[in-house]
Parts: structure tokens; sequence; C-alpha cells
């Protein structure tokens, strides 16, 4: 079966239904939080002062038979023309030839560089391919990756309303941290407050961890560190700029003892198998939307178990592309939840995208209906100029 048509649709998913009003605000609308722009305060306080607003769209991969599969595609208008020129060589091809076909992105896209938006538009390509082949072969994605390697999910959320997630079901919290170098001693105390005050709310039987963005240096993630060391971190996340590899050396010389984890920001394959042959980090974190797609996080898993690490994707328990990853996978034993709903809430209302698992009492299960199990509709969608 031949690939017949690559290009980006819109996808224009009726109005959800009425919502549940929320008791409070969440914690994402004002709070403070470090971030690779803190030095400067104009833009300090919140990353929607300084990202970009960008659309988000979708790439839809279509065969010979009319099947088609899709995969997110952000942002769209910059990966456009990567995903035009892709799709001029894509076309034509064996759809089942997954492992031919990422090759071929990865090397064309040589010439303008493979890392950055040229991932992100290889990532939807490739993850389109994938929700085709399911389609296809009448499977999930999971049944291609091999079959569940675990009967379900465990997960953890990310975000600082920790009495809502606890109220939800979960026992593993990552906070997002507030302050950053630009904050000085004064910044160090508060996180030190920050931390101590939700291990008092989760108690000692529940992990914790501290996401820190790009935001620090060498020196303030050791000084932080040894601060927060009486908390029982179970992992410290991303401290340094991702381009930094020297930086990465230096910090596990520096922090032996902390469970270190990153990657988030790292593209294509090749800076996470230098992150295991040097041992810098315990945890691999690329985003399967961002660093290549399916494939390429396959090869992750693959040099990681190799290597005696890990993998717990970037946001995978919102998104089906990484459940179903995490669900086959045996060096990813947890999948990351970004609870998207404020206090009171229902967590359903957050996973708005029809067929996709949401997380229950801090567990997922992926849907089983072929390719990544998505109730999206052909009519839905319009093309994207």
């Amino acid at each position: 079966m031949k690939i017949t048509d690559i290009r980006l649709v819109r996808i224009n998913m009726p109005s959800p239904q009425a919502r549940t009003a929320p008791r409070r605000p969440a914690w994402s609308e004002s709070a403070e939080v470090a971030n690779p722009m803190s030095r400067y305060p104009k833009v300090k306080r919140h990353r929607s002062l300084w990202l970009p607003k960008w659309e988000r769209a979708w790439c839809k991969v279509s065969a010979e038979d009319g099947t088609w599969g899709i995969g997110p595609a952000w942002p769209a208008r910059p990966i456009a023309p990567v995903i035009e020129h892709l799709a001029t060589h894509l076309v034509g091809e064996d759809c089942l030839s997954i492992e031919k076909l990422a090759d071929i992105m990865f090397r064309m896209t040589k010439p303008y560089g493979s890392t950055g938006l040229a991932s992100y538009a290889i990532s939807a390509v490739d993850l389109a391919v994938w929700d085709l082949c399911g389609k296809l072969l009448e499977k999930p994605v999971y049944s291609l990756l091999g079959g569940p390697q675990k009967e379900r999910i465990a997960c953890y959320c990310t975000g600082n309303d920790v009495d809502w997630y606890q109220e939800l079901g979960f026992t593993a919290f990552k906070l997002a941290c507030p302050y950053g170098p630009a904050d000085g001693l004064d910044g160090i105390r508060k996180n030190e407050e920050f931390v101590a005050q939700a291990r008092e709310q989760i108690g000692d039987d529940c992990d914790l961890m501290l996401d820190c963005w790009m935001a620090f240096d060498v020196e303030y993630t050791v000084r932080l560190a040894e601060t927060l060391r009486p908390y029982r971190l179970r992992w410290m996340e991303e401290c340094l700029l991702s381009e930094d590899l020297d930086a990465h050396v230096a910090l596990r010389q520096r922090l032996p003892w902390q469970t270190l984890s990153t990657g988030e920001h790292w593209y294509t394959h090749v800076p996470f198998q230098w992150a295991i042959r040097h041992q810098v980090v315990d945890i691999l974190q690329p985003d399967i939307q961002w660093c290549g797609g399916m494939t390429t996080c396959r090869k992750i898993a693959a040099a990681a178990d190799a290597g005696g690490v890990s993998v717990i994707l970037h946001g995978g328990g919102n998104s089906p592309y990484g459940q179903h990853f995490t669900y086959a996978t045996p060096s990813s034993p947890w999948c990351e939840c970004f609870v998207g709903t404020p206090p009171g809430v229902p967590l359903e209302e957050a996973w708005r995208l029809p067929g996709q698992a949401a997380p229950k009492d801090g567990w997922l299960v992926p849907s089983d209906a072929p390719g990544f199990g998505l109730d999206v509709r052909e009519e839905w969608m319009s093309p994207f100029v």
C-alpha cells in the first residue's frame, strides 16, 4: 500500500458540552515559573509573556485505499514548508516501510538541519504514518510496537495544584520551580519553602520531583539541590540549557547523589545516545511530538535499555502517541500528565481528543482501537492554508 498524499489540515471538532465551574483558578494562570528568560524582569513572571502564539494543526497521511492517519503538527505555519518538502519524496513509498520513511526524513532535512523546527515536522509525519499503519493492519499502535509490556501505566502529574492532584488520585507529583539564579539567595529560600510545603502536603509515601525548565546554571543547581536534599526529590529535571552539553557533564560530577533527568528539548536520537554514553542523566525525557516521533523514541528507548537508564516522555500521558509508546516500552515506567483542569473540574474535561484515554486514580490504559485510537472524523477536517 503506497502513500498518496501528505498535507496539513485543521480539525474542527464539535464544541464541548457545558463545563464544570472551577473552585479556584488553576495555578498556571498567574504563578511565576523559572524559565530561560528569567534574567529579564519584563518577561520573567510568566512563560506566556514570551512564548510564541503559533497555530496548531495536524498532519494527515493518506494511502491508496483512502485510509489515513494523523499526527499533531505544531507550530503549524513554520513547519508547513518542511512537511511539503518531505512529501515530495515520501509520496509513493510503502506505508509500512516506517524505518525507511524516518531515515529519508532524517537525511532530507540535512541541508537546513534536522533539529528544532525540522524535527517537529518529522515528528508530525512519523506519528501520522504510525497511525495509518495501525489502521491498515487493524491493530492499535502498541501492538505494532510488540504489544503491552505492562498491564497499566503508572502516571505522575505536573503542576502546582498539589491538593487537587491528590483528590484526583495521583500519588506522584512534579512541581514547576518558581525561582532561579536571578532571584539570588532569596529565591533559593522561597524555593525551599515551596518544596517543603508540597512535601508536607503529600507526606512521606509519595514521590516528589522538581521541573526546572532550563532556568539554572551548574552552580545554582548544586546550591538548590543541596538545600532541598532533606525533602527527598525523586529527580531534578532539565536544570540547564539543553545545548550546553559540557554543563551537563559538570553537573553530573558535582551532584553524583541526585537523580537527574532531561531531554525535552533535545532533537533526533543523537543527543540521547551522547547522554547515555557520558552517563550525564538517569532519566531521558524526549517529547514524542518534537524529537522525531515514534520511530526516534524507539531508538532512544533501545539505547536507554542497553545503557541502564529510563525513558519517561515529556507529557507522554497527555497524548495517545505517548500513551501507546509507554504501554509497550520496558524502559519507560511512567507517564507524565499535565493536569489541564483547575481545581474542581473533572479531569476528563481536559482530554479533548475523542477516543483518547484519560488517567484515573493515577493509572492509565490506552485505547485498543486501530492506530492511536482517535475517533476523529474526516468531515471535521479542512485544509490548512
